[in-house]
């Protein structure tokens, strides 16, 4: 794992190849990847004590920037996005069929000692599910709920039926090689003894990437994780930095002091790029919202004046 490279570290980082590129003369897109990094270490350094990972890669064109894209964060509701792909290649197995349904129950067994625990709908992103326990429910509703609401009832759910040890070892398989996914949302138990779910930025751009290149599961498994991805219902990150009606597939995940997006966007007629950027240690969400956004626009802008 790479340790964090502070902001002035960046620039310096940025002044050392441009000075090696006076013996290589480095080419036209390479100096402006250069520049696109000093801008971004220039924005992450107005907020003071800022953790900042970014990973970029255009399908087109192939250019490629990370910023700490190997710093391990916790990973919030970004976790939701291996669920997924297990629960996808699950029904490509044939072991389950999105259909299928499950008792919906609020209760959970902590990883720790294996003692009940319960979600609270006040603290949920999506307290609609609550209305749902008792009920069967499918999977498929399960799934959207989980991804376009964020729900943590729909999360724990699916991850207690397909077993996150399962969930782990399909994303390291995929090449998310640093990603921990241990256990659902709110096992207190489990995260005062620092039992968290963990990711990179560059792990979650590699899952995005195999699920806009159709390799993280079938081609029509993949086409469909992507339409629900799209109809993500939270968009004050990445989405808010580009142009009205950009589509963006993409997952958010906070918690107090951290806020992630991870996403694969579109621009018009050019190429999609997969952006991930994660951030911790910026204390008032709607300050790490408006850097994300602003990160999402410096790159949404180098892409297409490309």
């Amino acid at each position: 794992m790479r340790p964090l490279l502070p902001a002035l570290a960046l620039l310096a980082a940025c002044a050392s190849s441009q000075s090696v590129g006076l013996a290589t003369p480095a080419t036209p897109r390479a100096v402006r990847l250069d520049a696109l990094r000093m801008r971004l270490a220039r924005r992450i350094a107005a907020e003071p004590g800022a953790e900042v990972a970014i990973w970029f890669r255009n399908l087109g064109t192939r250019d490629s920037l990370a910023i700490n894209a190997d710093l391990s964060f916790h990973a919030a509701s970004t976790m939701k996005v291996p669920v997924m792909i297990e629960l996808f290649r699950r029904v490509d197995a044939k072991g389950t069929s999105l259909d299928n349904e499950l008792f919906l129950q609020n209760r959970f067994a902590s990883i720790v000692d294996g003692s009940p625990f319960a979600l609270n709908a006040g603290d949920d992103s999506d307290s609609s599910m609550y209305a749902r326990v008792g009920q069967n429910v499918s999977l498929r509703e399960l799934n959207e709920h989980m991804i376009t609401r964020s729900s943590n009832l729909a999360t724990n759910a699916i991850i207690q039926f397909l077993d996150p040890k399962r969930v782990n070892a399909t994303a390291h398989a995929l090449g998310a090689r640093d990603m921990q996914v241990l256990r659902g949302v709110e096992d207190g138990k489990a995260f005062e003894k620092g039992m968290n779910n963990t990711t990179t930025a560059h792990d979650l751009g590699v899952l995005l990437l195999g699920i806009e290149q159709r390799t993280a599961a079938t081609a029509k498994s993949c086409d469909a994780m992507k339409d629900v991805l799209l109809h993500q219902e939270f968009s004050s990150e990445i989405p808010a930095g580009l142009p009205a009606g950009t589509p963006v597939a993409h997952k958010t995940g906070w918690i107090t002091g951290t806020v992630h997006d991870a996403a694969v966007v579109y621009p018009a007629g050019q190429s999609p790029y997969v952006l991930v950027v994660l951030t911790r240690k910026i204390p008032e969400q709607r300050a790490a919202q408006r850097l994300i956004a602003d990160l999402s626009r410096e790159i949404y802008g180098f892409v297409t004046s490309s």
